[in-house]
């Protein structure tokens, strides 16, 4: 009898993983594909090529907060005014610059009861170290080898320019948008945009905005090789934001003379604390979040046992966690990540150090809180001795809608499609932080996707030597923000995109 039952249960087993597998196997339907010859397609003119690459040499660094590049800023800003005349004279546009540097556009549209949505991005770029290891100066927008290199060619200039250029073209075809859309370019986004975005923020506020269908916003590529056995390129839409952080630990201790050392010093006391830290790692969400319908999303192309593992995660999360957790870019994506970044000690090589500190960052899941993440802290370190204080902290950002409904999130995804047929679309989590933070209370809405194209190893120019954008990637991210638009226009989701014939 208990071997009957035990069979029943193995056989139930088998069905339900057999079950999921099949189904979560199924391809998405076909989108019609944006091509060269349709008549809604933005050709890549030696103009808009030498506008994009005149953008790359201003140098609009910033450094920390409030230390960016006033100059610099105001000259990309005039560069932008006289490079799109029919934008900045519209009558369909209102625009302003806010707090000097930052930039505010109104495109209203015909149908005002169709409720309006932002696109985002931001004007400053980090600094550029190695000057001499760059293939091609890193304030240049030089072509090498059909790749135009600069600073912010993927962060995020491409999306700057991109998003100008394809207003311009549908203002100069006497295209009226059925639905109103603004556009924001905030000048100090890599130090928290607390200067710019938070501005245009409150100058929304001052305007009567007070809900927008979605944000558009700098966030996950279409990326090849990301997860290994998937062979085509995958397109993913962060619906979220990974929270964060800071915290400094602290041991105090009475400084003395080496000759006579206390049993434990406060390096050694705080050296345990942060090892216990690093060797136990927070743990695997892995099912609870939206790493796990970004896994499902990519079963179609997957092999048989990975198909398996990922559509019964359910059952498998203890090996694929595990898998996942092997390289670190899959492990952020199932966890809070924990990284030691300074460590602080010591006065004189004779002397009892009296104070040892360290400062850990958190990436934070956005299935967990700030403050589960310092009590899981607090419990592993397990020492009354050392000190934890929150330096600086913000909560995981809500999740947007990405279901079948959820307008924003398939206008999207046509839109990618249209753009690279063969992709991949799932959501994701961005691990990093924009400056998104300052528009939360317009939408639950936001979608972070680049419509950069990048291959093994491009990771790596970001924000760092030799950070390029192909000339055929950078006519696609036209591309992709004029479709984004027009496929906006509808009022409601549509099945399938028809390109349109009004050009």
């Amino acid at each position: 009898m208990l071997k009957k039952i035990v069979l029943a249960i193995v056989f139930i087993f088998v069905i339900i993983i057999a079950a999921r597998t099949i189904l979560l196997s199924r391809h998405s339907p076909p989108v019609t594909e944006c091509r060269a010859t349709d008549d809604d397609f933005i050709p890549l003119s030696d103009s808009r090529l030498a506008r994009f690459q005149r953008a790359l040499q201003f140098q609009t660094v910033s450094r920390d907060v409030g230390d960016y590049n006033r100059d610099e800023l105001q000259n990309f800003g005039d560069f932008i005014i006289n490079s799109f005349p029919t934008l900045h004279n519209s009558s369909l546009v209102e625009w302003e610059r806010v707090n000097n540097y930052s930039f505010l556009y109104q495109i209203k549209g015909n149908k005002r009861d169709l409720k309006p949505y932002l696109l985002m991005s931001h004007l400053d770029v980090v600094p550029a170290t190695n000057l001499e290891a760059w293939e091609a100066p890193p304030f240049s927008g030089n072509i090498v080898d059909g790749f135009i290199y600069g600073r912010g060619a993927i962060d995020v200039k491409q999306c700057v320019m991109g998003i100008l250029e394809s207003v311009e073209y549908l203002l100069n075809n006497d295209i009226t948008p059925a639905r109103s859309f603004y556009i924001a370019f905030g000048h100090d986004e890599e130090v928290t945009g607390s200067h710019g975005a938070k501005m245009i923020a409150a100058r929304l506020k001052e305007k009567g905005v007070s809900e927008l269908e979605y944000i558009s916003d700098e966030g996950l590529p279409v990326s090849e090789g990301l997860i290994s056995g998937v062979n085509k390129p995958v397109a993913s839409i962060g619906v979220s934001e990974k929270g964060q952080a800071i915290l400094k630990l602290s041991v105090k201790g009475v400084p003395g003379h080496s000759s006579m050392p206390p049993k434990e010093s406060t390096i050694g006391i705080l050296a345990g604390a942060v090892h216990r830290l690093e060797s136990n790692p927070h743990p695997s969400m892995l099912g609870t979040g939206v790493e796990t319908q970004f896994l499902e999303h990519l079963v179609p192309e997957m092999n048989f046992p990975q198909r398996i593992l990922v559509a019964n995660i359910w059952l498998f999360k203890p090996l694929l966690s595990w898998l996942l957790s092997l390289k670190p870019h899959s492990d952020a994506m199932i966890r809070t990540v924990t990284s030691i970044t300074m460590f602080n000690a010591g006065v004189k090589a004779n002397v009892i150090p009296p104070l040892a500190e360290a400062i850990v960052n958190h990436r934070i899941h956005p299935s967990q809180t700030v403050r589960e993440v310092i009590e899981y802290d607090r419990q592993l370190i397990g020492d009354a001795r050392v000190n934890i204080e929150i330096a600086s902290s913000i909560d995981p950002h809500p999740t947007a809608g990405y279901g079948n409904n959820d307008f924003g999130y398939q206008v999207f995804k046509t839109t990618i499609r249209q753009i690279w047929p063969s992709a991949l679309v799932a959501p994701g989590v961005l691990i990093g932080n924009t400056d998104t933070r300052h528009y939360l209370n317009f939408t639950n809405n936001i979608y972070r996707f680049s419509p950069t194209h990048m291959f093994p190893g491009d990771a790596q120019r970001f924000h760092g030597l030799n950070e390029r954008i192909s000339v055929k990637n950078y006519e696609q991210v036209i591309n992709f923000f004029f479709h984004l638009i027009r496929n906006s226009d509808q009022p409601s989701l549509s099945p399938v995109h028809e390109h349109h014939d009004d050009l």
